[in-house]
C-alpha cells in the first residue's frame, strides 16, 4: 500500500468522532470488544465492530486472538507518522510567522 492511500485510510479512521472515542478507550491498555462494547453502551456490538474494521484498515488497531476473546491493542504509529509529515512542518510555519509578528510588534 502506498504511503498516500495509508494516510487516507488514518485520515478516514480518524474523521469519526466514535472511532476516535474506541481509540481512548485503548490508549492506556488493551481492551477485548467486550470491553469496548461495554464502554459503548448506545451501540451495538455489530457497529462497534464496524468501527474496529476501519480502525484495522487504517493500522491504527491491531487485534490478537486469545481463546475466544479478541484483544484490540492500539498500534500509535501511523498517528505519529501523520503528525511528523503534516502537523509538526505546519506548527513551525505557524510559530515562525507568530515569532515574526511579534518581533515587529516590538520594533
Amino acid at each position: 500500500m502506498s504511503s498516500r492511500s495509508q494516510d487516507d485510510n488514518v485520515f478516514k479512521a480518524l474523521a469519526h468522532p466514535r472511532r476516535r472515542e474506541l481509540l481512548d478507550q485503548l490508549k492506556d491498555t488493551p481492551k477485548t470488544t467486550g470491553m469496548l462494547c461495554d464502554a459503548f453502551p448506545d451501540m451495538d456490538r455489530c457497529t462497534v465492530m464496524l468501527h474496529l474494521k476501519v480502525l484495522e484498515e487504517a493500522d491504527l488497531v491491531v487485534p490478537r486472538r486469545e481463546g475466544r476473546e479478541r484483544w484490540n491493542h492500539l498500534n500509535a504509529l501511523p498517528i505519529k507518522q501523520i503528525h511528523d509529515r503534516w502537523i509538526s512542518q505546519y506548527a513551525g510555519h505557524a510559530l515562525s510567522i507568530i515569532d515574526r509578528l511579534k518581533s515587529e510588534l516590538e520594533a
